[in-house]
Order: structure tokens, then sequence, then C-alpha cells
């Protein structure tokens, strides 16, 4: 058997905290892998992305608020 150093996990016990510390991961953020594969598909589908205008942002949001404004009037 080769020399390791003594604070030197075994392959199984780095492998099986790699797996615990993913698991945490993963439920924090709550997402299966499956569902993170959708997410991404959904991503790609979507097309390229489009540059951050913040202007054009809130020109658009101030738009939809008046709407919204004039149907409770």
């Amino acid at each position: 058997m080769p020399w390791k150093p003594a604070n030197t996990p075994r392959t199984s016990e780095a492998i099986r905290e790699a797996v615990r510390e993913w698991q945490e991961r993963r439920d924090l953020l709550g997402y299966t892998v499956d569902e993170l594969r959708v997410l991404v598909q959904e991503g790609i589908d979507s097309g390229p992305a489009t540059p951050f205008d913040p202007e054009s942002i809130d020109h658009e949001g101030r738009r939809l608020l008046k709407l919204v404004e004039a149907r409770h009037d």
C-alpha cells in the first residue's frame, strides 16, 4: 500500500464527504438533478441573452404601472 500522510482521508471517506456536501447544497437550494436539467434546457431554449438596459426596464415598468392604475380608476 502506498504511503499517505496521516491527515489524508481514504478515497471512500473523501467521496462520502463530497456526496454529503453535495446533498446539503442540493437540499438548501431545493432542486433535484432532473429539475436543474429542465431549468438549464429552458434557459437554452429561451435564446441568447439580451443586453442589460436598466433604463428600458424602468420605462417598461412605469408603462405597465400606468396601465394598471388606469384600470383601477
